[in-house]
């Protein structure tokens, strides 16, 4: 049975390691009243049966119309107008106006795709790491214990992380590089909304603001200067009436917001967790600068384990039933609120054996990371690529890694959805010489 009160899913301690939290849930059952920083209160799913059939659920909506009174009055929504010019992308549509606008966005994000453009992704990465590490070597270089007693450290979100996946994004979606070179990743933090009478909410609606006029400008550039690409043709596609301007636009924001963070998260949490796990992270070290690639499939395997062990995108977004439902036994009223834990899904040891135990050759591994069902992450080929491409260059290129803090001061973000830190220090000894230039390539 639920709580008879909610269980609050906010605090320094539950952000900081929710796993606890989660075990205990999953083993008192698969649904439970929770209360998030806005007051809101929703249905937590956890377990991975309960978590893979919630997700599939055709009666759960993801239309925030759906939404009642009572989730309305307290969720930390964007508000109007731009809640009704940028909230009408995949994320919050249902079928049948899901199924045809998540068609004009999944091309370009194809594995065949991806593929091919793999090269480019690798060299964007050794361009960043050149500049980071050639800055930390000339500037703040630091004393630090190893093989040579020399050594560097650096802010791996801040030199590498935070830039990698937009860089790629850019790419991949045909964003011009002035554009590019203009973006703010503060505006990023528009997914976090605060509420009305939150001090930080002109903060919010400022970043909101900038962000708006800042997809107006990406728009108009791909109207007067169209390529071969997907910004082109969703401006392409509301010209000719399929797409309205609401609809095109919040597109541009999901792939602009939803399209980097979770990959800049996702490189903290797989290393953060590298570091934890000195045995596999000398084991993954070796594997990627190893040039006879004498177990070439271990990188592919360690993505997959690392986006199980600790997923970036924990929570799912709202999900809602039309009608007042029953959802494993217990009674949902319309319009409340439904969470899916992912993270929680990922740590069941009835589907993962030793679920809490960081495993690079667990296989097979279907965890829930990118979802499942009609709202499967349409990027998932490009994020696992993008995770794979840094992993094997932040490993290759910082032999000896490790924190440069104590990890309890890392400090973890607050955001609702998410894990991930804004900053990780490491410390780092010489690159090697004659390491091969990239991953090993799987057979």
């Amino acid at each position: 049975m639920p709580h008879s009160e909610p269980l609050p899913l906010h605090g320094k301690a539950y952000k900081t390691d929710p796993y606890p939290l989660y075990q205990k849930l999953r083993e008192e059952g698969p649904v439970h009243r929770v209360t998030f920083p806005s007051g809101v209160n929703a249905w937590l799913v956890t377990g991975y049966d309960a978590a893979y059939s919630t997700l599939n659920d055709a009666r759960l909506g993801k239309n925030h119309d759906l939404g009642n009174d009572a989730w309305r009055e307290r969720a930390a929504i964007m508000p109007e107008p731009q809640h009704s010019q940028l909230q009408v992308h995949l994320l919050h549509q249902d079928p049948p106006k899901h199924t045809a606008m998540r068609k004009l966005v999944t091309e370009a994000f194809s594995p065949r795709n991806v593929e091919r453009a793999r090269p480019r992704f690798e060299e964007i990465a050794g361009e960043l790491l050149d500049a980071a590490l050639g800055a930390t070597a000339d500037g703040e270089r630091d004393e630090a214990p190893g093989a040579s007693g020399v050594g560097g450290v650096v802010d791996v979100v801040g030199a590498f992380a935070a830039q990698f996946p937009f860089r790629v994004l850019a790419e991949v979606i045909g964003l011009p590089d002035a554009l590019a070179a203009r973006f703010d990743r503060d505006w990023g933090k528009v997914v976090q909304p605060v509420g009305p009478s939150d001090p930080q909410r002109p903060l919010y609606e400022s970043r909101l603001r900038g962000l708006q006029d800042y997809i107006a400008e990406v728009v108009e550039d791909k109207r007067r200067h169209p390529g071969d690409d997907l910004l082109t043709q969703l401006v392409t596609q509301r010209e000719a009436g399929v797409l309205t301007k609401e609809e095109q636009d919040s597109i541009v924001f999901q792939l602009l917001v939803a399209g980097q963070e979770p990959v800049t998260n996702q490189i903290t949490t797989s290393l953060i967790a590298l570091l934890r796990h000195p045995v596999q992270l000398r084991r993954l070290q070796e594997a990627v600068s190893d040039g006879d690639g004498r177990d070439p499939d271990l990188p592919a395997r360690a993505v997959e384990e690392l986006l199980r062990y600790d997923a970036a995108f924990e929570l799912t977004t709202w999900r809602f039933f039309a009608e007042e439902a029953d959802l494993f036994g217990t009674r949902i009223p319309a319009g409340d609120s439904v969470i899916v834990s992912l993270s929680a899904a990922n740590r069941d040891p009835r589907h993962f054996p030793d679920a809490d135990t960081l495993d690079l050759d667990r296989t097979p591994n279907p965890h829930l990371s990118f979802g499942h069902g009609i709202h499967f992450c349409p990027g998932a080929a490009l994020a696992r690529a993008e995770l794979r491409i840094a992993l094997c260059a932040l490993l290759r290129r910082m032999p000896r890694i490790r924190l440069a803090v104590p990890d309890e001061d890392l400090a973890w973000i607050g955001a609702v959805l998410a894990r991930g830190v804004n900053e990780l220090r490491v410390a780092y000894g010489p690159p090697d010489a004659g390491s091969p230039g990239g991953c090993p390539v799987a057979h």
